[in-house]
């Protein structure tokens, strides 16, 4: 009897441009957002962080710990009525989109208020972007959504990163992905893309509820929708047609809007993350780099490091001409800084221009020799110019700017300047030659980022599974910089 009620009592409190929107609806176990939710619970630097907050500050109703408040539907509609005033989204409140403030609020508050606390490192970045592409601020709240402001974040269906690209939408709006490197995970470089995209989608539709559908579903399932609803170019009009993992997705958007704007009155505070915004700097590189060895050696944990740099896939920066932004604990930034030439001169390496040369066939104990090539790099002095400097090495401004990220001219005495890439010569120890003379062997010296495939690559000839066979102990002991290993080299 009390269920009839309620449904009744309902039905009246719905206004009417609502009454044939979609009722009440349960969020599935593996229901998309859910699944992020879940995902957040995982992260390292996340999960282990320690549950506090400014409570005593910001529990404006005085609520007891663990209480958790209820409010009446007048409230909820009340409460989106005003947040609906500020903002070109339709802040829209519906049975649905309860169902999504009660995840947030209810069924999922410590991953709400671990996403609060991830807030302070994200939302600074996704302000900067939106607020540069003219962009409604709000649209920040669709990582929440998106990835549960989880930059590892992968879904089933292969999208990944904050703003979970899939790869082929990632590449086209300017993401790359190599074995090595995956921008999709880079808070700037993803943020950028998820702008243009956002901004193609609205153009497409004019109507920012289409185009968040848009994002999620492709405008392919958007238009099949639009058609199947007699053209209609409303979210919640094509709700009925849009594919079932969709149907939420504008309802958990509109439940973040609220559940952000008001978790003081659900009794949920930010938890902070072990890394806030003020507690994580960025370093430019653009040579070859090894995060547990900048670990080790800037005294942080090497852990904490490759977590905080999930756009580097095997824990290595390669060696590339554009800069790219490596993140550090602040206290660990520092030490980089300072200590950067020394660190570059110790992680530094590139595999060889040509295939080994005869010297390559020293008896055993002789050294050999390999070239490599490093960047080249030069001190500004008082009163140069990048211009200058151009000039003398034979480059552009442009390039310059490129090479060192930079992004106006200003540059400053005793600053050192990449201005290109020279050659060097290294050494390895010479092992003895296999009996029937067809190879020889040397001992390489491991470098930071090297693994098994990209050394077998530098000897023709050699795959990884020689390399296995040559050096069993690898399985046990693991491939670590300054070990030597024996590598069969071919003659001729």
């Amino acid at each position: 009897m009390f269920a009839i009620l309620r449904t009744f009592l309902l039905a009246l409190l719905v206004p009417a441009s609502l009454a044939a929107q979609p009722g009440p609806t349960t969020i599935l176990v593996d229901d998309p957002v859910a699944a992020r939710l879940d995902d957040l619970a995982a992260l390292p630097w996340v999960k282990n962080s320690p549950l506090h907050a400014d409570t005593a500050r910001l529990n404006i109703h005085g609520f007891p710990a663990g209480h958790i408040p209820a409010w009446s539907e007048e409230a909820y509609r009340a409460r989106l009525l005003a947040l609906d005033g500020h903002t070109p989204f339709n802040l829209t409140y519906n049975p649905i989109v309860q169902s999504f403030i009660d995840l947030y609020a209810v069924r999922k508050r410590e991953m709400t208020s671990r996403m609060l606390g991830l807030a302070d490192l994200y939302f600074p970045v996704f302000e900067e972007y939106l607020d540069k592409h003219d962009m409604p601020l709000e649209l920040k709240y669709l990582a929440v959504v998106e990835s549960a402001l989880n930059p590892s974040a992968r879904s089933r269906a292969g999208a990944v990163g904050l703003w979970q690209f899939m790869l082929p939408t990632g590449k086209m709006f300017g993401l790359k992905a190599t074995s090595y490197v995956d921008e999709r995970h880079d808070v700037y470089q993803s943020t950028e893309a998820a702008c243009k995209y956002l901004k193609y989608l609205y153009a497409m539709y004019d109507n920012w509820e289409m185009a968040l559908a848009a994002y999620n579903c492709g405008p392919g399932n958007v238009n099949k929708a639009i058609r199947r609803s007699g053209g209609a170019k409303d979210y919640w009009k094509i709700y009925d047609h849009l594919p079932r993992e969709t149907r939420g997705y504008v309802p958990a958007f509109i439940a973040v809007n609220y559940v952000f704007a008001h978790a003081a009155d659900h009794n949920l505070y930010p938890v902070a993350p072990t890394y806030c915004a003020h507690q994580v700097d960025t370093v430019q590189v653009c040579y070859p780099l090894d995060l547990s060895s900048v670990a080790k050696l800037t005294g942080a944990s090497a852990q904490e490091v490759i977590d905080l740099n999930p756009t580097f896939k095997l824990g290595v920066v390669p060696d590339i001409d554009q800069p790219v932004t490596v993140y550090l604990p602040k206290k660990a930034a520092n030490v980089f800084v300072s200590n950067e030439d020394s660190l570059k001169y110790a992680f530094f390496h590139a595999p060889p221009t040509a295939k080994p040369t005869e010297s390559t066939t020293a008896s055993e104990g002789q050294a050999t020799a390999q070239t490599v090539t490093v960047p080249k790099y030069h001190t500004v002095r008082r009163g140069e110019s990048l211009g200058v400097i151009a000039s003398k090495y034979r480059t552009t401004v442009t390039e310059l700017k490129k090479m060192n990220g930079l992004r106006g001219t200003t540059i400053h005495a005793g600053q050192k300047l990449k201005v290109g890439r020279t050659t060097k010569t290294v050494t390895a120890q010479a092992g003895p030659k296999p009996a029937d003379g067809t190879a020889q062997y040397i001992y390489y010296e491991v470098q930071p980022g090297d693994t098994l495939y990209n050394i077998a690559e530098r000897y023709p000839g050699t795959t990884v599974d020689d390399l296995r066979r040559l050096n069993a102990e690898l399985e046990k002991e693991g491939l670590h910089p300054g070990r030597k290993i024996k590598v069969a080299v071919q003659e001729g």
